[in-house]
């Protein structure tokens, strides 16, 4: 017998897109040159290999990101405790904005996603390393 969802994946998302800041993809460009702005990239391997990555992003699988934030666990990397704002983003915007409220839960400030994620970047003519 299937499992009755009680909160949906919508629901989940319209309560993270209320708790995290989306920057327009414009916004992300005028941002990624700056040093106080650390951009991850949540994706999976295979989405960069296939479509390329924002050029200086650091790489987190979604997978991975509680632990390599949290300076207790022995999977911690050091990028997660600089003094910047994270700029997440997923292909779409959805991983991003649920990655943010987790990020702000564990205490990581300021966090903001990319609206749109890397779709919407290369469509507004973010640059792409296509060597990912």
């Amino acid at each position: 017998m299937p499992q009755k969802i009680t909160t949906g994946y919508q629901a989940l998302l319209d309560e993270a897109n209320a708790r995290v800041v989306a920057v327009s993809p414009q916004e992300a460009i005028e941002l990624l040159p700056r040093d106080d702005h650390i951009f991850i990239d949540l994706r999976d391997p295979r989405e960069l290999e296939r479509e390329g990555a924002i050029p200086g992003a650091f790489h987190c699988p979604r997978g991975m990101l509680e632990f390599w934030i949290d300076p207790a666990s022995p999977y911690h990397k050091d990028i997660f405790a600089r003094d910047a704002t994270f700029v997440f983003f997923c292909a779409g915007g959805w991983r991003s904005a649920l990655a943010g409220v987790t990020a702000l839960d564990m205490g990581l400030k300021p966090v903001v996603h990319l609206e749109g994620g890397f779709t919407a970047w290369v469509k507004a003519g973010g640059a792409v390393d296509r060597r990912a």
